[in-house]
């Protein structure tokens, strides 16, 4: 079956990838191919990054009334999409379509609106003593991002850049890319000038590195695992340029023990499992008292089963598959090292889930009693696979939490809410939810440690995108 290539977009125009090769993009659920992008080369970047360079005097030049009337308009041309985009990230990612709705393709538009606010309330330059300090945009932007939530991770990353007056060449995941087309369709719809957002599709270890290393990058923010953060902060430090990075997270789900179990449970198994584990801030560790570990996996072992995997267009359906065959081979692989070091399987396990005879689907899998310092307490599976680790007391509770490499996300229960609070900041990690308390879009998102450096969304996440000039007076 023939598919059409996905092009880039270049200073405001859909151009052929220059590349002779392209990239085929399956359906994880059908297993079958569903398009393709091309594999751009560096000629193609370095086309983009001229288009964004050429641009960027004139937008940054716009005032914050314009900046805001440009976003307001991508806003409706996406809120219009958003059926066809929830359609597309369940072919693409895998994600059922309930959350892709509900998730995939809404927080896009928390995103946008979330600056829209931030244009609308302004920022004020600051006299200190006999200087002006003043906020400027920070130039040309290369934003790379992942797979798992495609058009979300885009979002978070183009509306502060756009909002401050830089501008951006996009590097999308070739993984789940088809998204993007609809993005392209409301950038045209929304009347952004040429050159302010260019798309490049690619390798990173192709046209993703020809951009983070070309000169006329101002900026990268990156989005995506250790390895491939460290190789992109080592190429932009050979130009010095300005660097965030959010990266991975094995985050700490700590129920203490006068912690509601059952909710605290439910909760904890469903954040685990939410884009079947593909999520960077999923509650992947369950910490819980010693003394109520048994009835904390049988709580589990029941949430768990009721996430059957199953085709992710039906409504019904809470689990999809994972994006590819490469990611469900590296679950399962870590599901097999957790039962050899001896963790004890609740449910789920490597082998194929019945009722799925194709596809890239994981079942469900619970370990109880796991040791924290094994490969599956400590590494970034990327799966809907939960660690639930006992442990004697709150002292204990927070050492385990906090003996990772990672510190993105995590979450504590409690019945007294001061002392889950106390809690919380204690846990280094750039979020901590208490008592199952909402994700918050309009607040600032990122990690300390190896998850990353810098922060995405609120005004911190606008600030990213700024340069600071002290003018003395």
């Amino acid at each position: 079956m023939s598919v059409s290539i996905e092009p880039n977009f270049i200073d405001g125009e859909r151009v052929p990838s220059g590349g002779e090769q392209s990239i085929a993009v399956a359906d994880p659920t059908t297993e079958q191919v569903i398009g393709a992008v091309g594999r751009s080369p560096a000629t193609d970047v370095d086309a983009a990054v001229r288009a964004a360079g050429a641009a960027f005097p004139g937008w940054a030049e716009t005032s914050r009334r314009q900046r805001a009337a440009v976003l307001k308009r991508l806003l409706d041309a996406l809120t219009d999409r958003t059926d066809d985009i929830a359609r597309t990230i369940t072919s693409d990612v895998g994600t059922p379509i309930r959350v892709a709705t509900r998730i995939q393709a809404a927080l896009p538009l928390t995103d946008i609106s979330g600056y829209l606010e931030l244009l609308e309330a302004g920022w004020d330059d600051e006299l200190v003593g006999n200087s002006l300090v003043v906020r400027e945009p920070v130039g040309v932007v290369a934003a790379v991002t992942p797979w798992n939530y495609p058009l979300h991770q885009i979002t978070a990353k183009l509306a502060p850049a756009l909002a401050a007056g830089a501008t951006v060449v996009l590097k999308p995941s070739e993984v789940a890319p088809l998204v993007v087309g609809h993005l392209v369709a409301a950038l045209e719809e929304a009347g952004v000038p040429p050159g302010v957002v260019n798309v490049v599709h690619g390798t990173g270890d192709g046209a993703g590195e020809a951009l983070v290393a070309h000169p006329g990058v101002d900026m990268v923010s990156f989005t995506g695992s250790v390895p491939a953060g460290r190789r992109v902060a080592g190429l932009a430090a050979q130009t010095i340029k300005k660097v965030t990075l959010e990266l991975g997270g094995k985050s700490a789900n700590v129920l203490l023990d006068d912690a509601d179990l059952e909710t605290a449970v439910k909760v904890g198994v469903a954040n685990a499992f939410l884009n079947a584990g593909q999520t960077c801030t999923a509650w992947t560790r369950m910490l819980v008292p010693v003394d109520r570990q048994d009835e904390v996996v049988d709580l589990a072992r029941n949430a768990a089963e009721r996430f059957v995997p199953g085709d992710p267009s039906d409504p019904g359906t809470r689990l999809g598959p994972l994006v590819s065959a490469a990611q469900r081979d590296r679950v399962r692989a870590h599901i097999r090292t957790g039962i050899a070091d001896g963790a004890r399987l609740v449910t789920g396990g490597a082998e194929p889930p019945p009722g799925c005879p194709t596809g890239y689907f994981v079942a469900p899998t619970v370990f109880a009693g796991v040791d924290p310092r094994s490969t599956i307490a400590q590494e970034e599976i990327f799966g809907p696979v939960l660690s639930i680790i006992p442990c004697r007391d709150e002292d204990e509770a927070l050492t385990v939490a906090n003996d990772s490499d990672y510190g993105l996300h995590g979450a504590v229960w409690s019945a007294d809410r001061d002392r889950a609070v106390a809690f919380a900041r204690r846990i280094r990690t750039g979020q901590v939810d208490v008592n199952g308390a909402a994700y918050n879009p309009r607040a600032p998102f990122g990690g300390y440690k190896r998850s990353g450096i810098g922060r995405e969304l609120g005004r911190q996440g606008l600030e990213e995108f700024q340069e600071t000039k002290s003018i003395q007076l």
